[in-house]
């Protein structure tokens, strides 16, 4: 049974192409460089600055947000010019904006647990 809704005419659809798109190569604006030796440099750098973060922390629990403050540190430097000379400081303010957070959690679980102790009492 075909359904009445269906469309049992069938059409042929000319196919056109538009002319094919050319782009000069400008010579005032240089290829943009290979960072691949950079990009090593980075990781490298990136894990003994972690690494030494971690070691100085000793909180279990700042691990996962001094990890995530090197990987955001990390792509913040990469688009600038000099990734391997931004990348430092960039670590450093996301490492200390990670220990501000973890620290205000902190307070936050204390007070917490206190006004629950207060309420079971």
């Amino acid at each position: 049974m075909i359904n009445r809704f269906m469309n049992t005419k069938q059409r042929q659809v000319r196919t056109r192409f538009a002319p094919e798109a050319r782009f000069e190569i400008n010579p005032v604006v240089p290829p943009a460089p290979f960072r691949g030796t950079q990009e090593t440099e980075l990781e490298r750098l990136k894990a003994r600055l972690l690494r030494r973060l971690l070691d100085q922390s000793g909180e279990p629990g700042l691990n996962a947000l001094l990890r995530r403050a090197a990987n955001e540190a990390a792509s913040l430097a990469w688009v600038t010019p000099f990734p391997l000379l931004f990348f430092p400081t960039l670590l450093e303010e996301k490492a200390r904006a990670a220990q501000r957070q973890q620290e205000r959690q902190r307070r936050i679980k204390l007070k917490t647990q206190t006004l629950l102790d207060e309420v079971v009492a």
